[in-house]
């Protein structure tokens, strides 16, 4: 990546450089728009001074001087930015300063003979013609912004004098003391200072059982907080938290570069002497000044130096419209040819939460179902614990039970009297422990809980973590893209998984696989010759996710590392968007190819053209504007790009794709 990022710092300096873009809350920087407006101005005051030079000369022909000398006026005034520019691009070589180099040459070959009006007009035309084409290319960016509000979230900050403020996650510095309720998403990386709590963090490390945080315990930032109140000491924040990944991915995805431009630029300093030897020849065959001129303004390879930065730019605008964020440029380049699918169950293919399959009620029970479902539910929202969690959601909060005397018992379950007398719900071994006679067990994948009333069992829950609804459609629209060969990598137990696979389509199943198990899974599918697609939502996956050929990782729930490990994140988490993003891929590939064929052609075209004098008198201004003319073209085709639109029906409730 250094010769990118050297070239993209190198456009600071430009004072007509390319597209300086950056990303971030302001799309160019400041300094970068008084620059853009400084240029404006001295093109438009020059461009004055021009015309009054031309009226003078056809107002008072026998005052040569005076138009002359306004001529002069006006060409000096533009020629500081590109004398500027074109010395930067000698200390710091890219294939962007041999437009500035080569413009500068024709400027000063102008000069030299006598030629002030095309001095004047070559920088005025190129300083309009990069001024438009940033204006274009900035238009793509606002959904970019928009993105980069969706990874924020609120702190609460404990100030020295044990005030507590709310603050922006992003304001805050490793060492800075916040507290976290119950119910709040943890802002950033941290150790445990005081406090006892649940933390559910499933998409973090996968685990559906919710992780104890004691004093001393490290936190990841993303994971939720389900009880107890916590102060934690920030450990790691800014570009290291999501939001600060998120907007170095934009960054860095700008300087990415596709095959044909980074060949380019290492034989740039070829193609100058080249064009140099292309004009020299075409002065000794001609002795036309205008044609030599003209070579030198047709041979700047400015659509060539968009056609990447102008489709990687578009495809990312176009992706975070679609909730998709990529991050390297290795969406453009190797994307188009992955053959291979290994993706992860809990969080991917499935919710990663707990919900009710099934309600197996005891043959002796008189209750109505409805009555259960509310003693469960009054129960569970007692518990922080997962199964208690989704049993708590089966009544609204108003219809839940007043309890009292509520106890609960560690990893087994909550007992409590109610109105109707003593109600206990949890594991089989608490019935065991509360001397309760329960019916058969029952066989079941997940986790399931009993529920008992003054002594007497009254029915069995199971529960299991639902299917996303989306799953099997977007697998099949992977096989359908080619990607047939796909395989489920789960540290789950094998039963679930395969019984999973084979609802989804899956054929190849691995299954209680650790982290390094799902990395040599990646690395194994790599050296057999296949590019594998790895797609997960959490830490246990983010080895598997820097493994593979482009790793995925879903956004909603997605933990930190994981979002840090991929080259592309799925914010709403809706699985189908990975069609869209080879469908995407693939026309972002097309549109940059074509880029570069019109950039390539038009060049040689124009050139050959000023070579053979085509141009007559004002050979190198009419360059300059065909010139101009073809970036415009490059980034026509790009805008063409922009208007990818793909709408995915409803297959979900609007509150599962809700970025929590």
């Amino acid at each position: 990546m250094s010769e990118s990022t050297h070239s993209h710092h190198s456009h600071g300096h430009h004072d007509h450089g390319h597209s300086h873009i950056h990303f971030g809350a302001d799309m160019l920087s400041q300094k970068e728009k008084r620059t853009a407006a400084r240029q404006l101005t001295l093109a438009m005051v020059a461009l004055g001074l021009l015309a009054l030079g031309l009226v003078w000369n056809w107002l008072f022909p026998e005052q040569q001087g005076v138009s002359q000398l306004l001529l002069g006026c006006a060409s000096i005034m533009v020629a500081f930015p590109v004398l500027k520019s074109s010395l930067y691009s000698l200390k710091h070589p890219s294939l962007h300063g041999i437009t500035d180099q080569l413009i500068a040459l024709a400027m000063l070959g102008a000069w030299a003979t006598g030629d002030l009006l095309t001095a004047a007009l070559l920088p005025i035309i190129m300083i309009f013609g990069h001024i438009l084409e940033e204006r274009s290319v900035i238009g793509s960016q606002e959904a970019i912004e928009a993105l980069s509000a969706l990874t924020q979230s609120k702190a609460r900050k404990v100030n020295a004098d044990g005030t507590v403020i709310e603050v922006e996650n992003l304001t805050l510095n490793t060492g800075d003391i916040v507290e976290v309720r119950a119910g709040d998403r943890i802002p950033a990386d941290g150790v445990v200072l005081d406090g006892i709590a649940s933390l559910d963090t499933a998409p973090i490390t996968g685990e559906s059982v919710p992780q104890e945080a004691t004093i001393g315990t490290e936190v990841f930032g993303g994971a939720i907080n389900l009880d107890g109140l916590l102060r934690l000491e920030v450990t790691r924040t800014g570009d290291a938290s999501t939001l600060g990944k998120v907007i170095a991915l934009m960054q860095r995805a700008e300087q990415a570069k596709p095959p044909i431009t980074r060949l380019l630029e290492r034989y740039a300093g070829q193609y100058m002497i080249l064009v140099l030897m292309v004009a020299a020849i075409t002065w000794f065959l001609t002795y036309d000044a205008q044609a030599m001129l003209a070579v030198l303004v047709a041979a700047c390879p400015c659509a060539l130096v968009l056609a990447a930065p102008a489709a990687s730019i578009a495809g990312i605008a176009v992706a975070a419209r679609h909730g998709i964020l990529i991050r390297s440029s290795a969406f453009l380049e190797e994307f188009t040819e992955l053959n291979s699918l290994i993706v992860d169950k809990t969080g991917t293919l499935t919710h990663g939460t707990l919900s009710l399959q099934d309600l197996q009620v005891s043959p002796q029970t008189t209750v109505p179902k409805t009555e259960l479902y509310q003693l469960a539910a009054s129960l569970g929202a007692s518990s922080g614990h997962p199964v208690s969690r989704a049993l708590a959601s089966l009544c609204s909060r108003e219809h839940y039970l007043d309890l009292h005397d509520v106890h609960e018992y560690q990893g087994l379950g909550v007992v409590a009297n109610s109105v109707q007398g003593e109600v206990a719900l949890g594991r089989p071994e608490l019935f065991t422990q509360l001397d309760i006679n329960i019916t058969e067990i029952p066989e079941h994948d997940g986790p399931i809980a009993g529920l008992s009333l003054n002594g007497e069992f009254l029915a069995w829950f199971l529960l299991a973590d639902t299917l996303r609804t989306e799953t099997k459609q977007a697998l099949a629209d992977l096989r359908e893209l080619g990607i047939g060969r796909q395989l489920l990598l789960t540290g789950d137990r094998q039963s679930v998984a395969v019984a999973l696979a084979q609802k989804v389509g899956i054929t190849e199943v691995i299954a209680q696989a650790l982290p390094e198990d799902k990395l040599k899974q990646v690395t194994g599918e790599i050296q057999k010759g296949f590019k594998p697609l790895v797609v997960g939502d959490g830490i246990n996956d983010s080895l598997a996710l820097k493994a593979g050929v482009v790793g995925v990782a879903m956004g909603a729930g997605g933990s930190d590392i994981a979002l840090a490990s991929s080259d592309i994140v799925l914010i709403g988490s809706d699985l189908r968007r990975l069609g869209t993003c080879v469908r995407l891929s693939r026309r972002c590939r097309r549109t940059l190819h074509f880029n570069v064929i019109i950039g390539l052609s038009w060049t040689v075209a124009i050139m050959a053209a000023a070579a053979f004098g085509v141009f007559g008198m004002a050979g190198a201004v009419i360059a300059a504007i065909l010139h101009n003319l073809s970036t415009l073209l490059v980034l026509a085709n790009t805008g063409r790009l922009l208007r990818f639109e793909e709408v995915l029906g409803e297959t979900e409730k609007p509150s599962d794709k809700m970025v929590q």
